[in-house]
């Protein structure tokens, strides 16, 4: 069986004589699962992988974050087989019902009520992006009268104390921190991608809508807002963004973006929206979750997700201005280009906050 080979692995250890149950929100299930590296190590994917890795998660309470407790590494456990029940029935890797959040906010969404709710996956030491998004679009909590919530989702550090420590005082100061206990890595964005869905499906489904959107975006919150408030924009089985179709899969163990036939066997993906900021109603994420368990995950979390959607039958929609989600900036700031997009791809973040402090500054559009 084809597996992933790591230098650096981290295993969790149950509690003795535990009885897991099924999957729930609020209780996590042991089970097999790739946990990739922490940023840094170093990652080798080839035909012919060599190591077999499992981690279980105790079924530990949500804490808040005064109280967060990180596990630390333990003996590893046995792997289940294709061929025993378990292994046939679910593939465990990316289903989220299996981890802890260290870090959360049950609550957020109770006090507050969002119409709309932002969900920015990550790194736990890029606390840069987390306080300029916090001063940019990220402080916009009331657009057109519709209150929207603006969340940060951390997968776990593998051993840095002193920052983990930050990222505690972090939180406690802003309130806006989850963090789930698998390591965070960029093999791991399938992940932390599914981590969001469940947070979403388990702590705030009286949202109407929800948006995974990277850290390095520029987010136009008019725009967005005039979309979601269109008469025809669907309240259900809703997903758009920057839709990709038949996009190869790349075979090229050099490649950044490398999947093996073992973990994804077809040529092209299915249809999916590009990571980098897709918009969908908030009943997707029950949705996304149930289904993820009988789909095997590969590491390209936007076309995994675009797996789930056709699992599902639901075909991403197209927006109505598909050139309100652009990938990329070129060249200099110019208003003009800013006030029409819903999103794009900057730099940095402080590239976003000099276009951001631009582009509120006022005069004419273009």
């Amino acid at each position: 069986m084809n597996q992933v080979r790591w230098k650096d692995r981290l295993t969790f250890k149950p509690p003795p004589h535990r009885t897991y149950p099924q999957p729930h929100r609020t209780q996590r299930i042991s089970s097999t699962t790739k946990l990739m590296p922490t940023t840094g190590a170093s990652i080798t994917i080839t035909p012919a992988y060599t190591t077999v890795t499992t981690i279980i998660v105790s079924t530990t309470p949500t804490r808040p974050p005064s109280a967060v407790t990180m596990k630390s590494p333990s003996a590893t456990a046995s792997t289940p087989t294709a061929s025993s029940p378990e292994g046939a029935r679910l593939y465990h890797e990316a289903f989220p019902g299996q981890y802890n959040f260290t870090l959360n906010e049950p609550d957020v969404c109770q006090r507050q009520r969002p119409f709309l709710v932002l969900m920015v996956p990550v790194h736990p030491g890029n606390a840069r992006a987390r306080e300029v998004i916090r001063s940019t679009w990220g402080n916009e909590t009331l657009v057109q009268g519709k209150v929207v919530t603006t969340l940060f989702v951390l997968g776990a550090l593998h051993s840095d104390a002193v920052l983990q420590e930050k990222v505690r005082i972090e939180s406690e100061r802003h309130r806006d921190i989850l963090q789930s206990d698998f390591i965070d890595s960029y093999l791991n964005l399938t992940i932390k991608t599914m981590v969001i869905m469940d947070w979403l499906a388990s702590y705030c489904p009286g949202a109407s809508y929800a948006m995974k959107i990277d850290s390095d975006m520029f987010l136009n919150m008019e725009n967005l807002m005039k979309l979601l408030l269109m008469p025809q924009t669907p309240k259900q089985n809703y997903i758009t963004g920057m839709v990709m179709w038949d996009r190869p899969v790349v075979r090229s163990p050099q490649s950044k973006w490398y999947v093996p036939e073992t973990l994804y066997p077809e040529s092209t993906y299915p249809t999916y929206l590009l990571g980098m900021g897709y918009l969908f109603s908030n009943d997707l994420p029950e949705k996304l979750v149930q289904v993820s368990k009988d789909i095997k995950p590969f590491n390209i979390e936007d076309a995994y997700i675009g797996m789930c959607l056709k699992h599902l039958g639901i075909d991403p929609s197209t927006p109505p201005d598909p050139s309100q989600f652009k990938a990329y900036a070129s060249g200099p700031f110019k208003r003009c280009d800013y006030v029409k997009v819903i999103t794009t791809i900057l730099g940095n973040a402080n590239q976003l906050l000099q276009y951001w402090q631009d582009f509120k500054k006022g005069g004419p559009p273009c």
